[in-house]
This record gives C-alpha cells, structure tokens and sequence, in this order.
C-alpha cells in the first residue's frame, strides 16, 4: 500500500531545497490522549517531512536512484498538537549529496510558525531504476510545482 502525507510541491530547487504543502482531514488523525480530542500523530507529521524531502533527493539527481530513508534523527514537534482540518507547509533541504546517500533536514510551518522539524535525516540511494518511470511518478504524486530557487524566507531552515 502506497500512501502520500503532501498534498503538492510549491517550489522546488534541484539540489538544494523543496517546499510542498499538506493538509491533514479526518482521516489521518487519532484521538487525543485524552480519549476526546483528535489529533495528527506526530509519526505522520514525520513522515510527511520524510516523504517530500526524498523526491527532492530523487529530482536532484535525474530520477536516476530511489532515495529510501534509513535514519531520522533530532525530530521535535512543539505544542498544541495539530487539531484535524490543519494545512501545513512542509520544507526540507538537502544538506550534503554522493553516490550511496544523502542528507537532509526537514520542517513543518504552520501558519509561519515552526511546528515541526528533523534535524539530520538519511537517505540510501538504490540505482536500478527506471527514470522515466520515476519521473512520470514523481509528476502524478506531487502535483504542479513551479521550479526556480525558493524565496528566502524569515524562517528558513
């Protein structure tokens, strides 16, 4: 079963920095702790920073690899938790690139807000590949996206 935590990219920099969107409805949310209140789990939130980052990574390098994350490490989440009907902006960069991995860090703003973040995530690379199949998949799952550099913005990285 393959399932996508990111709506669509918005701006998306080859090598260096990606920035999509996610919006979390009722069916990606669990009660709260306290048995009332729904909430977005933070494994989701976390995965949805993993998921848009490693199409960055496979984009950076010509759909010629399949990036599959291998260590996520210093993820923090702040408080209130994120209440079902939430739209987040969902960034990551692309820190250091070879030929067996990558390295990344991730973030979740809401409202321009720093909600969410990963510290160091690792990628393995995996070249046998078709890149047209890749490519055609990347385009159907992420939506429009408009390329050029990424506006710098007061909470970047």
């Amino acid at each position: 079963m393959r399932f996508l935590l990111f709506d669509r990219v918005l701006a998306l920099e080859k090598g260096r920095r990606i920035l999509g969107q996610a919006a979390f409805g009722r069916s990606s949310v669990l009660a709260g702790s306290d048995g009332r209140s729904p909430i977005v789990p933070a494994s989701m939130l976390i995965e949805a920073m993993v998921q848009l980052l490693g199409w960055a990574v496979i984009h950076s390098n010509d759909f010629r690899l399949a990036a599959i994350v291998c260590l996520v490490e210093g993820a923090t989440l702040q408080e209130p938790a994120l209440a079902p009907g939430t739209t987040v902006e969902v960034g990551g960069e692309i820190l250091a690139e070879g030929r067996e991995d990558s390295l990344g860090r991730a973030w979740i703003d809401v409202a321009g807000i720093r909600h969410a973040t990963i510290e160091r995530v690792i990628y393995r690379h995996f070249h046998d590949v078709d890149p047209a199949a890749l490519e055609r998949e990347f385009l159907m799952r992420t939506g429009r996206f408009r390329s050029g550099a990424i506006a710098d913005r007061k909470k970047a990285g």
